[in-house]
């Protein structure tokens, strides 16, 4: 056999995605390369492809924006993920096309209790859960930040130590809590004490929140899931380090808790005695809606007393024997100091109370999707 003969040939090229390559086979490179693997109806090849395409400028970029289009929103999602950061003009008409954007106002206070707005815009996609009901899912920027109080922050508790940094993959939220309007299309009922569509479900345990993502899961052919600790106080926080991400202090005008008892150098307020209607304050600079209060937020994490252990990568901390799972954010009748960026609740997975609720979260790049 001459050397020659060992040399692939052109007609040797074997596409990507298939999983036997012959001995001597070229896998086809190139701008024809990445096209014949976004070709294949391997999810998991496409977005690789995806990535690839970078690197062949123009052509590859326009394979990217098409992938806006695609039906599969794990390619929507890995292809926004590419392009988000990208300031062209083309790129940006396309992203809001395909991926809409809203914009809001972020309202902050200042140590003197003075309100300051400004002009923020989030991505999001729809999801129809039937019968005119849709669900907003907002884009949340992958990123790091450090999870926990500091010994100085007011209200603290130990198991809010030792702060750690997480790094967090960008993922979907839901930009309210879980409403009774959506419970009910996707579970036939409605479980809540304060009974009212637009206000957020509750009276729901932990498995019941975990049912109700595995019904949307199996309709729309993503993984919705209940939101991990650290995703949630990443996406709680959405940049900010203080208590909460008014600032310092949170007042009853911007937040649904009880205003009775007063966070420090913040002013005595009331006490709405029941939930609201979600999006009835301001949202942070995420987009979201009633981070602080309103219903505590089922998350999906096991319990744990401290951080010492806990995931640095977003994940959900499942180790251990403990059957409570996590709550975050506070709610309608707990006082500010719960209803901090890095205040912890728990209890065990079947409580169910007028005070609790969840939202949902789903992978921004999920094979599966």
């Amino acid at each position: 056999m001459t050397e020659k003969q060992n040399q692939p040939r052109e007609y040797d090229a074997v596409k990507g995605g298939e999983s036997q390559v012959p001995f001597a086979a070229a896998v086809l490179g190139g701008i024809p390369g990445v096209k014949s693997r976004l070709a294949s109806p391997i999810v998991e090849v496409k977005i690789a492809a995806l990535s690839e395409a970078l690197k062949y400028g123009d052509a590859g970029l326009d394979l990217i924006i098409g992938a806006l289009q695609d039906e599969s929103m794990a390619m929507k999602f890995a292809a926004y993920s590419l392009l988000k950061d990208r300031d062209e003009p083309k790129i940006k008409e396309q992203l809001d096309k395909y991926l809409p954007i809203f914009e809001f106002d972020v309202i902050t206070l200042d140590a003197e209790r003075k309100e300051n707005s400004g002009r923020h815009y989030a991505h999001f996609f729809p999801e129809d859960l039937g019968n005119g009901v849709v669900l907003e899912m907002v884009s949340i920027p992958g990123g790091r930040f450090i999870m926990g109080s500091p010994t100085t922050e007011e209200g603290r508790r130990d198991w809010e130590s030792p702060q750690h940094q997480v790094t967090v993959p960008a993922f979907y939220a839901g930009k309210y809590l879980i409403t009774q309007v959506q419970w009910q299309a996707v579970m036939g009922n409605n479980p809540s004490y304060y009974k009212r569509e637009k206000r957020p479900v509750e009276n729901v345990t932990w498995d019941d929140a975990v049912e109700f993502c595995a019904k949307i899961s199996q309709k729309t052919g993503k993984k919705y899931r209940l939101l991990s600790e650290a995703e949630w106080e990443y996406a709680c926080r959405a940049g900010t380090t203080t208590p909460f991400h008014f600032g310092e202090i949170i007042i009853p005008k911007l937040v649904n808790y009880d205003g009775t008892y007063s966070y420090p150098n913040a002013p005595k307020g009331f006490r709405r005695e029941q939930t609201t209607d979600v999006g009835s304050f301001p949202p942070n600079a995420f987009g979201l809606y009633d981070m602080h209060a309103n219903v505590w937020e089922w998350c999906s994490d096991r319990s744990h007393d401290s951080y010492d252990g806990a995931p640095t990568d977003g994940s959900s901390w499942e180790t251990g024997t403990n059957d409570c799972r996590l709550l975050r954010g506070g709610s309608w009748s707990y006082y500010a100091l719960s209803c901090r960026s890095a205040g912890r609740h728990w209890l065990l997975a079947d409580a169910r109370y007028s005070s609790i609720g969840f939202r949902v979260a789903v992978a921004s790049v999920s094979p599966s999707s």
